[in-house]
């Protein structure tokens, strides 16, 4: 009875140690798996964060030409208000539009100067403001330059701006406004504040510093005088620059004495045999 409850103890021991030892894997299992899975989501989830980033920043790039591109294609257009519509075609109207500007603006137009000219939004009772297209901006430029003109009429004239450019026009107003309470001058460029405050204003009044040492005095010399200094100064490059003799430094090496040597040998023998052939 005792060996049947030694190996019940036995196998039971051995069931647990099994059990112990199958939970563990089991566990190490799921725990490689969800690292596994882990990493595939981070691969995963990077790629796609790269990605993101990249389409981020070329729908950015995107939206600076296309903001750029509007603002080139605006940038030679006026908007008129309240010129009466009257025109019942395309060539009427530009004409009109040529008529308008040389009675109230004193700007006479070509029929070329004009290069494209419509009125915008639902036809009504009130007359629709068209924007017109020059084909210089130079003459944009004069045109709107003289809209002072129009103060003491029904007629007025406005940059032609992009909606989302329009709405953030009206948000700075109020700094505009906050601005100018200051007593500052503030005006509104395009979608930015420009502001111009006292301190700008004031003119520099500050006289320049002495400076602490003796300024060099300033010689000016006579033409022909610098002709001479010219002239001098040739002479003085073109002449040649005088080596001094080795000979008279040190004394003579060996190898030079016997240079020397046979050289006045050999034009003592020369002489001799010249003479020779004289006589």
């Amino acid at each position: 009875m005792e060996e049947i409850l030694i190996a019940l103890r036995t196998i039971q021991k051995e069931l647990d140690e099994q059990k112990a030892m199958i939970k563990k894997s089991g566990e190490k299992v799921t725990e490689q798996v969800t690292q596994n899975i882990n990493k595939i989501l981070d691969e995963k989830f990077n790629s796609w964060e790269e990605k993101f980033e990249n389409l981020k920043a070329e729908v950015q790039n995107q939206g600076k030409i296309l903001y750029f591109l509007e603002k080139q294609a605006r940038l030679r257009n006026i908007v008129f208000f309240g010129v009466e519509e009257t025109e019942i075609s395309y060539s009427n109207l530009e004409r009109n539009i040529a008529s308008f500007i040389e009675r109230h603006l004193s700007i006479k137009l070509n029929s070329t100067d004009i290069q494209e000219a419509k009125r915008i939004g639902k036809k009504g009772e009130k007359p629709r403001p068209f924007i017109v297209t020059f084909v210089t901006l130079g003459l944009k430029i004069d045109i709107y330059k003289n809209r002072g003109k129009l103060n003491d009429t029904p007629y007025y004239l406005k940059e032609d701006y992009p909606q989302n450019i329009f709405e953030k026009r009206k948000e700075l107003q109020k700094q505009v406004q906050e601005e100018r309470e200051k007593g500052n001058t503030a005006i509104i460029k395009y979608d930015k504040v420009v502001v111009i405050t006292k301190n700008n204003n004031t003119k520099n009044t500050n006289k320049r510093m002495l400076s602490a040492s003796p300024e060099t005095p300033r010689f000016y010399s006579r033409p022909q005088d610098e002709k001479k200094i010219q002239a001098s100064k040739k002479n003085k490059t073109q002449a040649p620059i005088q080596r001094s003799s080795s000979l008279s430094e040190g004394t003579l090496k060996p190898g030079m004495l016997n240079f020397l040597t046979t050289k006045n040998t050999n034009n003592t023998l020369i002489k001799q045999n010249y003479q020779n052939k004289n006589i």
